[in-house]
C-alpha cells in the first residue's frame, strides 16, 4: 500500500526486527527510527512473555509507527517476508476483501495486530523494503540486538 511521495512530509526510516525463543515463547522486538534530515535516531524495544516471532515482527513496526507524531514518508526495512509480502503481494487487500480470511478461507493469524498496523500506517506514506536477516546489514543487526535484549530481559524476569 505504498502511496506517492509527498516531499513536504518528514522522511524517516524504520529498521525493525523481532526475536522469539521458542515459537511460541518469550519474545522481543526492536527498532531503529532514523530521521536523516533532522539527524535524529531513536531506539525502541519491547517484549512479551508468551508470543510468536511473527507477532514480534509486527509489534516492532507497529510500535515504531505509533511513535511518530506527524504524518511522514516512511521506509520500513525489515527481514520479515510476512510483513513485506502482505503489502507488496496485496495479501492485506485480499484479506480485507475476504473479511480477514486467507485465500484458503482460513482466518488470518494475528488479525488484531494487522488491524493495528493498518491504523498506525494510515497517516503515513510507506515503502516496504525486505532485506535478508543476519546478513551483516548494520541497522538490521542493531534492531535484532534490541529485540534479543528485550527478549532476554523478559526471560530473566520470568525466572
Amino acid at each position: 500500500m505504498t502511496k506517492s511521495v509527498d516531499k513536504a512530509r518528514p522522511f524517516v526510516q524504520i529498521y525493525a526486527d523481532g526475536a522469539c525463543s521458542g515459537n511460541p515463547g518469550p519474545g522481543g522486538w526492536g527498532a531503529l527510527l532514523r530521521a536523516p534530515a533532522a539527524n535524529v535516531e531513536k531506539r525502541l524495544s519491547g517484549a512479551e512473555k508468551n508470543t510468536t516471532n511473527n507477532r514480534m515482527e509486527l509489534m516492532a513496526v507497529i510500535s515504531t509507527l505509533e511513535a511518530l507524531n506527524v504524518p511522514c514518508t516512511v521506509e520500513v526495512v525489515t527481514d520479515s517476508r510476512y510483513i513485506v509480502d502482505a503489502f507488496q503481494k496485496n495479501w492485506i487487500r485480499n484479506w480485507l476483501r475476504n473479511g480477514w480470511k486467507t485465500a484458503s478461507r482460513q482466518p488470518v493469524k494475528n488479525v488484531e495486530l494487522w488491524k493495528r498496523l493498518l491504523d498506525a500506517a494510515a497517516p503515513h506514506q510507506i515503502a516496504w523494503t525486505w532485506i535478508r536477516g543476519h546478513a551483516g546489514h548494520p541497522e538490521n543487526e542493531l534492531a535484532d540486538s534490541l529485540a534479543v535484549a528485550a527478549r532476554l530481559e523478559i526471560e530473566n524476569k520470568s525466572r
